[in-house]
């Protein structure tokens, strides 16, 4: 692979991030700091039905709750894994009706930091399923049952132990009257509009979340400082022409590079930097992307698409304990794409989204499930978008095969050289069903069509 310097990139990754005074607003107060809150509520057994300690279905049913409108399960050992399943039905806070029982994903494990990191060590971080979005709602029913013996054909499974179930609320949007520039790109991708036009149809709005940065926010958002303002609710797109200028190879040329593709950024959809951990870790480059599907479900508008993002960033930090949103990108069923993990669009951020592949790779996450779902077009041009940008930065071919080394998992023991697509499923570093098979049968469509915008 040619070395390369992108301007897109910046400094060295690990040096300290120093901010000038000047750059730095005072503190937003404590009345207008970013909204959202979590509930944290002790399972308890269900009714006896004679099994052992240990192996009884557990849950809780609350006939009213504080508003939420994402929620999941935790238990207290990360190494514990759900052998079982779990359900919940929750009360619509607007018509008061009562949905069906829906399933959590119970095997959340793969998406998580690598074994022997500081992230994983840190002692905070527990066992989770997948969140789910269920709207605004203000009532819950779960219950968690142990896998039956016959199944397992073994033991009785027992229950991890500290069972608890989130309610997350993601907070308010925006104000009436005010729009952000994720907003008003998802209102124009859901009328119909073309990826170009989904991508340009919004200016910088008059957004209160830019008017003040904290010290946290004025961070976050430096590391994307070679590409936009400070305080920018976007990276806007560029064409390949201005994405070609902006990106500069040792030893001359052309890049192999796809123009840069429109990116919310984490305060265009309101990430509260106050929750995440201070600093940023890097790996020294990126040679595959990993695509996902967040497991949430589809019941969501792209007009609610921010909101589903803090409220998976909130479950991630403070319900599964990990340092920050676990994947560095995010997509809608739009077409839009979200900055992920906090450190920069450009810069190899070490993420927490392929356990055993996080070194040297990113992170694309599909919002929604996918296994029997199709995705939409606009979901599968937007990947191709994003990794012909992003691939392109460090020279690596969309359709072209590369090598990891496993940092430990399912499929591979640490320390296997594993050689993978550039554009992989999470399937191909880890057993298990994410991306979904429809979103997965794609990803051929994807690799060629991400090779063609880089010129290939």
């Amino acid at each position: 692979m040619r070395e390369f310097l992108a301007s897109a990139i910046g400094v060295a990754c690990t040096a300290a991030l120093v901010l000038p005074t000047a750059a730095v607003a005072a503190p937003v107060p404590a009345s207008t700091a970013p909204p959202g809150s979590t509930q944290s509520l002790p399972l308890r057994p269900l009714a006896p039905d004679g099994r052992a300690a240990g192996t009884a279905p557990q849950g809780r049913t609350e006939g009213e709750t504080k508003p939420f409108s994402l929620v999941g399960v935790v238990w207290d050992d990360v190494e514990a894994e759900l052998h079982g399943t779990a359900q919940v039905r929750t009360r619509s806070k607007e018509t008061g009706a009562w949905s069906g029982w829906q399933a959590l994903e119970t095997h959340n494990h793969e998406h998580a930091a690598d074994a022997g990191t500081v992230e994983r060590e840190t002692g905070r971080v527990r066992g989770s399923t997948a969140p789910l979005w269920v709207g605004a709602s203000d009532g819950v029913e779960v219950r968690v049952r142990p896998e039956d013996p016959a199944v397992r054909g073994a033991a009785p499974a027992r229950l991890p132990s500290g069972l608890r179930l989130e309610l997350v609320d993601p907070g308010d949007d925006p104000p009436v009257g005010t729009t952000t520039t994720a907003d008003a790109a998802a209102d124009t991708a859901e009328a119909g509009a073309d990826d170009t036009a989904a991508q340009t149809a919004a200016d910088d709005a008059d957004d209160p979340r830019t008017a003040l940065l904290t010290a946290e926010d004025a961070a976050a958002s430096a590391v994307n400082a070679d590409l936009v303002p400070l305080g920018a609710t976007e990276v806007p797109a560029l064409s390949k022409a201005e994405t070609e200028e902006q990106t500069f190879w040792l030893g001359g040329g052309k890049p192999l590079i796809g123009p840069r593709p429109r990116i919310v950024t984490r305060k265009g959809w309101g990430a509260n930097e106050q929750l995440r951990e201070r600093n940023f870790v890097y790996t020294k480059s990126v040679k595959a992307a990993f695509v996902h599907h967040s497991a949430t479900g589809n019941n969501y508008s792209c007009s609610q698409a921010d909101s589903v993002l803090r409220s998976i960033y909130r479950y991630h930090v403070k319900s599964s304990g990990w340092r920050d949103f676990g994947y560095n990108f995010a997509v809608d069923k739009c077409g839009n794409i979200y900055e992920g993990r906090a450190g920069g669009v450009a810069k190899p951020v070490l993420g927490a989204h392929t356990r055993g592949f996080n070194s040297n790779s990113t992170g694309i996450a599909v919002l929604g499930t996918y296994s029997k779902s199709n995705p939409p077009a606009a979901v599968v041009n937007a990947v191709a978008r994003l990794t012909a940008w992003k691939l392109g930065l460090y020279g690596a071919d969309p359709r072209a095969k590369t090598t990891l080394k496993s940092g430990g998992g399912n499929r591979y023991k640490k320390g296997t050289i594993v050689k993978l697509n550039v554009i992989s499923g999470h399937r191909d570093g880890y057993a298990t069903d994410c991306p979904g098979g429809r979103l997965y049968s794609k990803l051929d469509e994807t690799r060629d069509a991400s090779a063609r915008l880089q010129g290939r």
